[in-house]
């Protein structure tokens, strides 16, 4: 689940209800934008209280338009892994504000008009095929080799994600590529499942590779998507 929330004031971050409820709150989205104002002020971090559970993450800044648009993507970054949220939430949150290459660095004066977005990833399912989620339900995972190294395809009925073209990136040596999307990101692009499998692999992969054909190699295992949904 994902919360977008300006800084809120720390005064009026109140007591968790109930510890043991597991759910994105607002204190996680808090922690993040402490963590960033912190370094790029010197101020002192305030204490995170929330309950230090694990869980995979991310962690999304996105800039506020003042003409009333759509907020822009600044940045997301996360891992896989389950981390202390104390933790792995200030981690990703310089990570996703410094370190993702498709933006610049986040920097002091665009505070004022940053959002941020916490992701805790939960209920991990393996897809039986491409076409096996829902969208705006679920973020996909999936894992892929490079075209040019499959040797043959397998005849399936079910459509292919990908168009036939004459181009390919060249690899000099065995190559998997993965790509994620996280829920939100699908339906605000208006994507559908095919949509969506196919540009997550030409983002990964690079311009073009999404128009090798792949044949039925959708339903082999030449191409594998692991599917998951996560709520709060």
């Amino acid at each position: 689940m994902s919360q977008g929330l300006l800084p809120p004031d720390p005064a009026s971050v109140g007591a968790i209800q109930d510890p043991g409820y597991h759910v994105c709150l607002p204190e996680h989205c808090f922690h993040a934008f402490d963590t960033l104002y912190c370094s790029l002020t010197s101020a002192d971090p305030i204490p995170p209280t929330f309950p230090d559970e694990k869980y995979p993450l991310f962690v999304t800044w996105n800039t506020r338009s003042r003409s009333g648009r759509a907020p822009r993507l600044r940045g997301c970054i996360g891992s896989f892994d389950a981390l202390p949220l104390r933790e792995g939430i200030a981690e990703y949150a310089l990570v996703s504000a410094f370190r993702d290459s498709r933006f610049r660095k986040i920097d002091r004066g665009e505070l004022e008009s940053l959002e941020c977005g916490i992701s805790l990833l939960t209920d991990f399912e393996d897809a039986e095929s491409y076409l096996d989620w829902t969208v705006g339900v679920h973020g996909i995972y999936i894992t892929f080799p490079h075209p040019s190294l499959l040797t043959s395809t397998v005849s399936s009925g079910t459509p292919s994600p990908l168009s036939s073209s004459p181009y390919l990136p060249r690899v000099t040596s065995k190559q998997t590529f993965s790509a994620t999307y996280l829920p939100d990101v699908i339906p605000s692009q208006g994507w559908d499942r095919i949509d969506a499998v196919d540009s997550a692999i030409e983002k990964q992969g690079g311009p073009g590779i999404s128009q090798k054909m792949y044949g039925g190699v959708s339903d082999s295992e030449d191409i594998r998507v692991e599917v998951s949904c996560w709520v709060g």
